[in-house]
């Protein structure tokens, strides 16, 4: 049993409409700061919520803890994501169809660059956090594509968000997903065993 670390008694579970206010919050986070960048007021994203200010804030403090939260959530749903669909596909589809998660993932954050960048301190933190977490999950299906025989022996994670780094920076350009779906299966292609 975990422990409140103020008073040593005994933490409590979140209430499941807590959970979901919060949740709801860092969906209209999103959702606002894509549309306004560091211009967005916490007001817009709670009113965009359909919950009040001071749920806001109980659940974030700050608006660099609300920027924080929103982008470890992301993080987490990719390396949720890595464990969905390695039970659902075959490895190496399992792969592909993370790497295509990936690029929304990318996409997400190049439109909230200048919010990203505006929280106190950088996004050093963030993004080693964050890397570690996505490195693990791309590590994991690289491991099972490999082990199947699928895709070529050696093939480093970093390698492959690397070679697929680029689409980040043109996802503002009119039809920019069907050339990140087609970068995806020129990587996917190249690294199959034949």
């Amino acid at each position: 049993m975990t422990q409140d670390k103020e008073n040593g008694a005994p933490a409590r579970k979140p209430r499941a409409d807590g959970e979901r206010n919060r949740q709801r919050l860092i969906e209209a986070a999103k959702t606002v700061f894509a549309a306004k960048g560091s211009s967005a007021s916490l007001d817009e994203i709670a009113r965009t919520a359909g919950v009040g200010i001071g749920t806001l804030y109980r659940h974030f403090p700050t608006r660099d803890a609300l920027i924080s939260g929103l982008y470890r959530n992301e993080t987490t749903q990719m390396a949720e994501a890595a464990t969905r669909l390695a039970d659902t596909y075959a490895p190496a589809e399992a792969l592909r169809q993370w790497l295509l998660l990936f690029i929304d993932y990318m996409a997400t954050k190049h439109g909230m660059a200048e919010v990203l960048n505006s929280v106190m301190g950088g996004v050093g933190a963030l993004y080693a956090d964050s890397a570690t977490c996505i490195l693990g999950a791309l590590q994991d299906l690289v491991d099972r594509a490999t082990a199947s025989g699928e895709i070529r022996l050696g093939l480093a994670p970093i390698d492959v968000l690397r070679a697929i780094a680029g689409v980040g920076t043109v996802s503002s350009e009119p039809g920019w997903e069907k050339s990140a779906r087609q970068l995806v299966d020129i990587i996917m292609a190249g690294i199959r065993v034949r």
